[in-house]
């Protein structure tokens, strides 16, 4: 089967991660996958490149010129499906794949758009929408978001839970030096993150346990601020700045817990791998990672503008180490049980499958189950 994939770039973040490696297992099946961005290649494009893949960028500056180059491009690589990942690919792509005969159109919101809601861009995605078969929300959070913003109909949208490959431990040698109770961040360093409350947080946690320390692993708009903030408040010996990194398991591996303090979110991949190794959670109160934090049972859950409330579930955690470990145990379960990557690929698989187009092909093809990955 060739499958398209449509993104804004193949930058660093959770979703282009998502696809880079949806790729990869999808070409293991005997699958033909490939990249369309409607942006930069970013470095996860330059990766997949190097392995193998076709990775196409800057497809189109403007609707009118994106609409012609994506149907001319599926006209001529006739894929059986085109994935669309996040509103502009949707948009720019959705009725170019219809024109050109693709078989099966999935659109996937890897994120949930908090208010205030951009009326123009959300009436062009609702447009968008009517040519694709699937509207996948990624989380319950944000199945519910889509169905209060647009007209789509119900049968199209579905849950698609996120899935991430599971993170290898790494050996203690690899680990960053480590010298106390840590908490990990991984993730974009931009607004939404709302790492004003998180860094306000672990301030005041500081003062009660001195040996706290923060690490924040990612790269994005607001570093310079955040490091100017944290030497302001006298924390920047405890807080610790990564930058971008490719390799997160010795991070991953180290930490005693996850945390992350969005204002707004939809299941952070950086989330699931820690669930897969067995790193509890500390988590603001939205979206799908509130969600599945309280699903798995596998952390803490804090009211989004309370950095009080925060910096108590970090003491909490820190020093019980029955809560800890009785939740570590239930991250790992819960993502064996219900956030595996084969389970979240296959889910998809099945989407591409399941279209009125799609089955003219097909002999047979097992039902959709919605809602139940």
């Amino acid at each position: 089967m060739k499958i398209a994939h449509v993104v804004d770039s193949m930058e660093v973040g959770g979703a282009e991660t998502l696809v880079l490696q949806m790729c990869r297992r999808q070409r293991e099946q005997g699958h033909a996958p490939c990249v369309f961005a409607v942006a930069a290649l970013g470095a996860l494009g330059e990766r997949m490149r190097e392995d193998g893949f076709t990775v196409e960028p800057n497809v189109g500056r403007s609707l009118p010129e994106a609409t012609r180059n994506f149907f001319r491009i599926f006209r001529e690589m006739r894929p059986h499906a085109a994935h669309l990942h996040n509103p502009t690919p949707t948009i720019y792509a959705a009725m170019a794949a219809r024109m050109a005969g693709v078989a099966s159109i999935v659109s996937t919101r890897h994120s949930l758009v908090g208010p205030p809601r951009k009326l123009v861009p959300e009436l062009k995605y609702a447009v968008a929408a009517c040519f694709c078969d699937w509207v996948v929300g990624i989380c319950d959070a944000t199945v519910e978001n889509i169905k209060s913003m647009h007209s789509v109909p119900a049968r199209k949208v579905v849950r698609v839970y996120n899935g991430a490959v599971p993170m290898e431990r790494a050996p203690n040698e690899r680990w960053p030096r480590k010298t106390g109770f840590t908490l990990l961040y991984v993730g974009r360093l931009a607004p939404v993150k709302n790492h004003t409350l998180l860094l306000n947080a672990f301030h005041t946690a500081l003062s009660s346990l001195p040996g706290l320390r923060l690490w924040m692993v990612g790269d994005g708009s607001e570093r310079g601020a955040l490091e100017r903030q944290a030497a302001k408040m006298g924390i920047d010996a405890q807080v610790t700045f990564w930058g971008q990194q490719l390799d997160v398991a010795p991070f991953f591996s180290a930490a005693d817990a996850f945390i992350m303090s969005s204002s707004s979110e939809g299941l952070p991949i950086s989330l699931l791998q820690a669930f897969s190794l067995g790193v509890p959670a500390i988590v603001t109160d939205v979206g799908g990672m509130a969600e599945v934090v309280r699903l798995a049972k596998a952390g803490l859950t804090t009211p989004a503008e309370d950095a009080m409330q925060m910096s108590t579930a970090i003491l909490r955690l820190a020093s019980s180490d029955a809560e800890r470990e009785q939740f570590s145990r239930n991250a790992e379960a819960a993502y064996r049980t219900r956030f595996t990557f084969d389970a979240m690929t296959d889910a998809y698989m099945d989407l591409y499958r399941n279209t009125t187009r799609s089955r003219r092909t097909a002999t047979h093809i097992d039902p959709v189950r919605k809602n139940s990955v």
